[in-house]
């Protein structure tokens, strides 16, 4: 996977998708990892971010996006920090604490550098999640 350091064949899933993984069951004391959120119930969704920016060609800031569910909630996650730049697409695999299923907006935000030029702007030209994807 691209988004932990497992082996080529995967990592291990513990529950319904455990049977995947033979080599691993027959193991003694295996490790697995379950990624949770901070707060009840500790769910997480995993999510593939693409973000392909427009406005000036290079400067420094992050990029983050800002989940908002429809009882009001909101989580913020980091996507892209430093250099910035327009010709590039920002790739990234967030676990986020809010369902897609209650998901009412995604907001984004670019935070530039106190030495970026007041005059220069960056936005997003494009912005693709897709729901589940695995690493």
């Amino acid at each position: 996977g691209d988004c932990f350091p497992c082996s080529q064949e995967g990592c291990p899933m513990m529950g319904h998708y455990a049977d995947r993984f033979p080599a691993k069951l027959k193991r003694v004391n295996q490790k697995y990892f379950l990624n949770t959120a901070a707060d009840p119930p500790f769910a997480t969704w995993r999510q593939k971010v693409f973000i392909k920016l427009s406005g000036v060609k290079k400067m420094r800031g992050d990029i983050n996006l800002v989940f908002h569910d429809t009882e009001g909630n909101t989580k913020e996650y980091e996507v892209a920090s430093g250099v910035l730049s327009q010709d590039q697409v920002y790739t990234k695999y967030l676990d986020v604490e809010i369902n897609p299923k209650n998901t009412k907006k995604i907001e984004f935000l670019w935070n530039k550098t106190i030495f970026t030029l007041l005059w220069a702007r960056l936005g997003a030209e494009t912005v693709n999640i897709i729901h589940g994807e695995d690493g």
